[in-house]
Formats: structure tokens, sequence, C-alpha cells
């Protein structure tokens, strides 16, 4: 039985009104997803950003945790002198270090979300 024409269904193809990036345009996540050498070269990088943070927060540390002994060698016998020199001399500056250090890994870790972000 043959279909009647008004009933028939029309297709109409044209050109798509949004496309997408070109073929040329790379997604740095994929990159990462799939583990390729330029994904690495991103990872490696915020590895490296990370690392260079905490190398200067362990050397700031030695050199402020390093000479506590000479200075309790140098200091008179006393106990009260040896705490306030660990209560007011050493934890604030280290709670400042590690301040510092939380706040530096999070603005690396930013800045790596914002090179690799799709947009």
């Amino acid at each position: 039985m043959p279909q009647d024409p008004t009933e028939r269904r029309v297709v109409v193809t044209g050109v798509p009104r949004r496309t997408r990036r070109g073929s040329g345009y790379y997604r740095p996540r994929t990159e990462i997803d799939e583990q390729t050498t330029l994904g690495h070269t991103y990872v490696r990088s915020l590895m490296r950003s990370q690392l260079r943070t905490a190398l200067a927060v362990f050397t700031v540390l030695v050199l402020l945790v390093g000479p506590l002994p000479l200075v309790f060698l140098a200091m008179p016998d006393s106990a009260g002198l040896e705490w306030a020199v660990l209560g007011f001399g050493i934890y604030p500056p280290l709670v400042l270090l590690a301040r510092w250090h939380v706040r530096r890994a999070e603005r690396n870790e930013r800045d790596f979300a914002r090179l690799v972000e799709d947009r």
C-alpha cells in the first residue's frame, strides 16, 4: 500500500549552528587523563612547583630549628628561658611558615587547574 505524500517525513540537513573547535584544538585535561607526553609534562610542572615550595619551607625550617641546640648550649641553665624560646621564638614562626606553605600549595594547584580547565 503506497504512503500518502502528505504523511511522509521530511529530513532537513544543514550546517550545524554551533560547531566544536577544530581538530587542532587540544584539551589539556584529556591529555592528562590519557597519560600522553604532554599530559605528563603538565603534571610534572605541578609537581615541580610543589617541590620548590616544599624545599623553600624545609630550608627555612632547618635554618630556624637547626641552631636551637647551640642556642640552648650557650644559654644559662634555665628551663623557663628555654621554654620561652620554644614557645615564643619558634612556634609562631612555624605557624606562619605552615600557613604560607598551605597558601602557596593551594595557589599552585589553582594555577594548574586554571591552566588545564576546558574553556
